[in-house]
């Protein structure tokens, strides 16, 4: 794609980083058969060719956004299916989220709309506040009908929707701390992201993680100030505060590493993943934690990943039963994990079964199940469809978003891919999983 920026705008790294993504696009629409948005809407601007389009123009002409760029950017999902189909290796990923700053500094929102970001970048990323609204939401349910017929609370009413009833209690395993490996076979110093929103909804998944790891001989460390990765500000064009997030976890990190050395920063949500794996380019062109940032990217890996490349032993028990994996977005297309997985899931004796159209987003998104319901929805009960003609009695995913959208529809068990894992290798059976069809392993 032919550019004109200027020699000024090109000064700022950022546009300058930008154009050389606009330059690698040649308008093949490759993309366009790939994307959710486009799929399900049918119109060229909510395809990334189309997206392009409009932040080439924007960016281009120096000019702050407007409601028709924002009304197709804020459609995107940042599923990154488009950046797996791409033949000329356009980051959209990038570009769309420099075109996400530049909406949030430069384009004034609806009072609601700010307001509902405003609250979510304040409330989601912080555990004990998040803990707290959930709480509260009770009191919201009674309304869900009257706030859905209006479009502007729209927001919230799918916020009560996918609020759970019932809250686990915080794990003490997610405190600062180092839990010992078992055995005596020793694999070494790993790291465990803690995270926000799935510490408050799903504490057993790390729970799980820190148990398998050490059984099979690992030493997990917890670091004292960890948190939040930044991803869900981060796709809301919130630099400033994902930035802020990014360098913490990069500190904690490197005082672990400085304490005894990391083999692996494991992260159990994938959406965290691609976001932590980008925190080199994202601290780039900041001289103090540039080269950091890139060593802890480098070391940043899927709990799956991190598995596969160890020699793990026979499975306790091989389930047998018939598992549906879905992939999540940011695992198969932002972090180009898709095989481990179920690999992993074979081995250990589960029946590995794929649902049709698994490219395809499930809707959640980070905030997008929020923000967008009404495109969320439908492709929520599109995934959900294909997954049940599988005609597997589980869900094996590993991302919360994933798990807390689908389980919204779907009339089977989803849990995360690590619970059944450490099920086959001696741990308790995940809630909501038959055990039909389980056998010994010999």
């Amino acid at each position: 794609m032919q550019t004109n920026f200027s020699a000024a705008q090109l000064a700022d790294p950022h546009v300058a980083e930008s154009e050389k993504i606009l330059r690698k696009c040649v308008h093949c629409g490759f993309c366009t058969a790939t994307c959710p948005t486009y799929v399900t809407l049918g119109n060229e601007l909510d395809s990334p060719r189309g997206r392009i389009y409009l932040i080439k123009d924007m960016l281009e002409n120096g000019r702050p956004a407007d409601k028709e760029i924002v009304t197709h950017i804020d459609r995107c999902l940042s599923c990154l299916a488009c950046m797996t189909t791409c033949p000329s290796g356009v980051n959209y990923m990038h570009l769309v989220d420099h075109a996400r700053a530049h909406i949030q500094e430069t384009y004034k929102r609806p009072l609601l709309d700010r307001l509902t970001r405003a609250v979510l970048a304040a409330v989601l990323p912080y555990p004990g506040r998040f803990r707290a609204a959930l709480k509260l939401a009770g009191l919201g349910r009674p309304f869900i009908g009257l706030f859905d017929k209006l479009p502007a609370l729209k927001p919230i009413a799918a916020m009560l929707k996918l609020a759970p009833s019932s809250i686990p209690p915080v794990s003490p395993m997610a405190k600062p701390g180092t839990h010992a490996g078992k055995g005596t076979k020793k694999r070494g110093r790993v790291a465990i992201l803690t995270g926000c929103a799935q510490s408050v909804l799903d504490p057993a998944i790390n729970d799980t993680t820190i148990s398998l790891l050490t059984r099979l001989g690992a030493e997990v460390v917890v670091p004292e100030g960890e948190g939040c990765c930044g991803a869900l500000v981060h796709h809301m064009g919130r630099e400033d505060q994902a930035l802020a997030s990014a360098r913490r976890n990069v500190d904690a990190w490197t005082r672990a590493i400085d304490q005894g050395g990391l083999d692996a920063i494991i992260i159990t949500a994938s959406g965290c993943g691609t976001t932590i794996k980008d925190y080199g380019f994202m601290l780039r062109l900041d001289p103090v934690y540039a080269e950091k940032a890139a060593r802890v990217s480098s070391l940043a890996k899927d709990i799956t990943e991190y598995l596969a490349a160890l020699d793990l032993p026979e499975p306790v028990r091989k389930p047998g039963t018939v598992v549906a994996y879905h992939s999540a977005c940011s695992m198969q297309h932002g972090q180009k994990i898709t095989r481990q997985p179920k690999e992993l899931l074979a081995k250990a004796g589960f029946v590995v079964r794929e649902p049709r159209e698994g490219h395809l987003c499930c809707g959640s998104a980070g905030t997008y199940n929020i923000l967008q319901p009404e495109i969320s929805v439908k492709l929520r009960d599109r995934k959900v469809k294909n997954i049940e003609a599988t005609g597997a009695s589980v869900v094996a995913t590993g991302n919360i978003g994933c798990i807390t959208q689908i389980a919204s529809a779907a009339r089977l068990p989803v849990v995360h891919t690590i619970k059944l894992l450490d099920w086959a290798y001696g741990g308790p059976r995940p809630e909501g999983v038959s055990d039909s069809g389980l056998i010994a392993a010999e």
